[in-house]
C-alpha cells in the first residue's frame, strides 16, 4: 500500500479496496479503517475544498468523495443492515420464520386501502367494521393508521382479514409507503364519479414498489354520474386490466354508504391472497413485527399498535420496538377487549413500554429486560449519528465565503409535537419539502409524540425563539406558563393542510424583499437653459408617464445611456415650480449633470418592490 502525497499530505491508497461505514462516520473512523492519521484526512478534505473536523458526523456524499480520492470503494451501511448487525450482536435473527416446513401455518391476509383523498377509504372500513372512524377525525381526515382484523365466511370456511387504513392526504405519503411495505395485499379504492386522481396513481405505485397484487374497489357507484367503466378503462393505462377485459385483476364495484358489495370485496381479498400466495407464519416462535402506530396516553403511557408478523406475542414478554423497550403489561384489540396473545397477522394495542416508538419501526421479543435496553440504547445511539450527519450538511468553502460576503441566511427552526408518531413523520416530511429558494431554511430542531413540555419550550427559547407546532397536543400548565412568559410562539393544528400552508407563508415572510425597476416617465429635450449656481436645466416636454420631482433618472443619447444614479432636483413649469408634469406637457427639469444636448432623452423610474409567487 503506497502512501502518496495530496496537496503535500500523505495518506495510504486503498487500490480499490472496499470499506463499510455506517451512516455518520467521522473522519476518525475512516481513518481507523484504513491505517491513517485523521488530521491527515482533515488536510485533503480542505483540499477538496470542504471544511471537515475529525470527529464531525459527516453524511453518504462526503465519505464517498473522500473514498473516491484515496482509491477506496466506500459502502455505507444501510439503516437495515446496522439493525441486522446489533441483532446479530446479541444472537438474534430478525425477519425469517424459524423451523421446518410443518412449524408453519396459514395466517390471515394483510391489506391495506389506499387511494385518493375523499374516495372513501374510512368509510369502506367503516362499512366492514360497523364504527363510525370518520366522525372523529377532523375534517373528515384520516389522520391516523389504524388496524383492525374481521372475521368473514370464505367457501363455507371462517376466515380473518386484517386492514390497515391509511390517510389519504399527500402529505402522508411516507406513512402511505409504509402501510404498503407491511401488507400483503392493496385495496385501491377509485370513486366511480370522479375517476383515477394523482394520488390514485400514487397508491399504486407505492403497491407495485411493494409487490404486493391489487384488488381495486370502485366506490360510491350509487351516486349520480358513477361510471365504474371508466375507471376500469382509466387504470387500464396503468397496468391495472380488470379480468372481464382479459386482465387478472379483480375489480369489484360497491357502495361503501349503502353497504353495497361489501362481501364480495371480501371475496376478491381472499381469492387472490389464495391464488397468488403463500400466507404462512410459524406461530411457535418469540414474536417479530412491526409498529403500525404510536402515541402518548394520558392514562396508559407510551402504547403502540403492533402488527405481528410471526411468532406469537404474549403478555409478560420482553420487547424491544425501534429505540423502545419495556415488558408487555396489557394487550387490547381494535374493539378495546384484552387480549392475552397475538398470533401472527393479528394487530394489538400494547401497554408497556417506555418511550414512543416511531411508526414503522421493527419490533422484536428478546430473552430478558436488560437485553431489550441494550439494544433499544444501540439503536438510539446509531440514530442520534445518523441524524447528526443528515442535518450537518456539507459546507464548501466557497459557500463559506459567499456567506461571509452577503450575511448570515434566514432560517426558520421549528419544534414539533403531535399526539401519534405517524402524523408528526408525514407533518415532518411534508413541511421540510416546502421550497422557497435557497435565501430560506426550515430548520426542525426536535419531534416528539405527546404533550408540549417545558423542555419542547426551552429549546425553543435556547434557540433564537424557535416556533412550537402543537398537532392535535395542547401544553402543559408550566410549559404554557413559560411560554407565554418569554413569548414563544406556540401555533396549534388539527389538520395538516393549515400547518403546511401558514409555515409555507412564513418562510415566503422571511425573504428578503426584491425589486425591480418600474419606467415612471421620459421627456425629451427642447432646449437647455444656462441658470446660475445652478447649471444646465432641461427645457423638455414629457413624452410618456410622468416626471416627478426627487425622482430617480438617467440622461439618453441616441439610444445610449450617458448618465445614471441621477435625481430630478428641480422641476418647473413655465415660472412655478411643480411636483410633477405629465405627458405632453412642457416643463424644466434639472438633473444635477450639466452635458445635456438637445434630443437627449430623460428616463425617470423608481424600484418596487416585486411580489414573491
Amino acid at each position: 500500500m503506497q502512501a502518496p502525497s495530496i496537496g503535500g499530505v500523505q495518506a495510504p491508497r486503498g487500490g480499490g479496496q472496499t470499506i463499510r461505514l455506517p451512516r455518520g462516520a467521522s473522519l476518525s473512523d475512516f481513518a481507523d479503517r484504513i491505517g491513517a492519521n485523521p488530521a491527515s484526512l482533515v488536510q485533503i478534505m480542505l483540499h477538496l475544498g470542504e471544511m471537515v473536523t475529525a470527529t464531525q458526523s459527516v453524511n453518504e456524499e462526503t465519505l464517498q468523495l473522500l473514498g473516491a480520492e484515496l482509491d477506496y470503494d466506500v459502502q455505507v451501511v444501510s439503516p437495515e443492515e446496522e439493525d441486522r448487525e446489533i441483532l446479530e450482536s446479541f444472537k438474534i435473527e430478525f425477519g425469517e420464520d424459524e423451523g421446518d416446513e410443518g412449524d408453519l401455518a396459514p395466517r390471515p391476509p394483510v391489506v391495506t386501502v389506499m387511494g385518493h383523498v375523499d374516495h372513501g377509504k374510512t368509510k369502506l372500513l367503516d362499512a366492514i367494521r360497523h364504527t363510525n372512524v370518520v366522525a372523529r377525525e377532523a375534517g373528515g381526515i384520516t389522520q391516523h393508521i389504524g388496524a383492525y382484523q374481521v372475521a368473514t365466511v370464505h367457501e363455507g370456511e371462517p376466515r380473518k382479514i386484517t386492514f390497515i387504513d391509511t390517510p389519504g392526504h399527500e402529505a402522508f405519503t411516507a406513512m402511505r409507503a409504509r402501510g404498503a411495505q407491511a401488507t400483503d395485499i392493496a385495496v385501491l379504492v377509485v370513486a366511480a364519479d370522479d375517476g383515477v386522481k394523482p394520488q390514485t396513481i400514487e397508491a399504486l405505485n407505492h403497491a407495485h414498489a411493494a409487490n404486493v397484487p391489487v384488488v381495486v374497489a370502485v366506490n360510491k357507484i350509487d351516486k349520480e354520474g358513477a361510471d365504474p367503466t371508466k375507471v376500469r378503462a382509466q387504470l387500464t393505462e396503468y397496468g391495472l386490466v380488470a379480468e372481464e377485459f382479459g386482465g387478472s385483476t379483480l375489480f369489484v364495484d360497491i357502495s361503501a354508504k349503502e353497504g353495497i358489495g361489501i362481501d364480495n370485496l371480501l371475496e376478491a381479498i381472499l381469492l387472490t391472497a389464495d391464488a397468488e400466495l403463500d400466507l404462512r407464519a410459524n406461530p411457535d416462535m418469540d414474536a417479530q413485527g412491526l409498529a403500525i402506530e404510536a402515541h402518548l396516553d394520558k392514562g396508559r403511557g407510551p402504547v403502540a399498535t403492533v402488527l405481528v408478523q410471526r411468532g406469537t406475542l404474549r403478555v409478560g414478554d420482553s420487547i424491544v420496538c425501534g429505540e423502545a423497550f419495556g415488558r408487555v403489561r396489557a394487550m387490547l384489540d381494535d374493539n378495546g377487549d384484552t387480549v392475552e396473545e397475538a398470533d401472527p397477522s393479528r394487530p394489538v394495542l400494547v401497554l408497556g413500554l417506555t418511550a414512543v416508538p416511531r411508526a414503522g419501526d421493527n419490533f422484536i421479543v428478546v430473552p430478558d429486560d436488560r437485553m431489550a435496553r441494550q439494544i433499544a440504547q444501540q439503536r438510539a445511539a446509531r440514530l442520534r449519528v445518523a441524524d447528526m450527519a443528515r442535518s450537518g450538511r456539507r459546507r464548501t468553502l466557497e459557500e463559506l465565503f459567499k456567506d461571509l460576503e452577503k450575511g448570515q441566511v434566514e432560517e426558520l427552526k421549528l419544534v414539533i409535537k403531535g399526539d401519534v408518531s405517524g402524523s408528526v413523520e408525514a407533518l415532518e416530511d411534508a413541511l421540510l419539502k416546502i421550497d422557497v429558494g435557497e435565501e430560506v431554511n426550515l430548520r426542525v430542531l426536535h419531534r416528539g409524540v405527546g404533550a408540549i413540555t417545558e423542555f419542547d419550550v426551552n429549546l425553543a427559547i435556547a434557540d433564537d425563539n424557535a416556533v412550537i407546532i402543537g398537532f392535535n397536543v395542547r401544553p402543559e400548565v408550566r410549559a404554557r406558563d413559560l411560554a407565554e412568559r418569554e413569548g414563544v410562539d406556540i401555533r396549534y393544528y388539527s389538520v395538516i393542510y393549515q400547518a403546511i400552508e401558514e409555515i409555507e407563508a412564513a418562510l415566503k415572510g422571511m425573504l428578503k424583499p426584491e425589486f425591480e425597476e418600474v419606467r415612471t416617465g421620459t421627456a425629451e429635450v427642447r432646449e437647455v437653459f444656462k441658470v446660475p449656481r445652478i447649471g444646465n436645466v432641461a427645457g423638455a416636454v414629457v413624452r410618456t408617464g410622468t416626471i416627478t420631482r426627487n425622482s430617480k433618472a438617467r440622461l439618453i443619447r441616441d439610444g445610449v445611456v450617458v448618465a445614471d444614479n441621477l435625481t430630478v432636483v428641480s422641476l418647473r413649469r413655465f415660472k412655478e415650480d411643480a411636483t410633477e408634469v405629465r405627458e405632453g406637457f412642457e416643463c424644466g427639469i434639472g438633473i444635477g449633470y450639466n452635458d445635456i444636448k438637445i434630443e437627449d432623452v430623460i428616463e425617470t423610474f423608481e424600484m418596487q418592490e416585486k411580489p414573491r409567487v
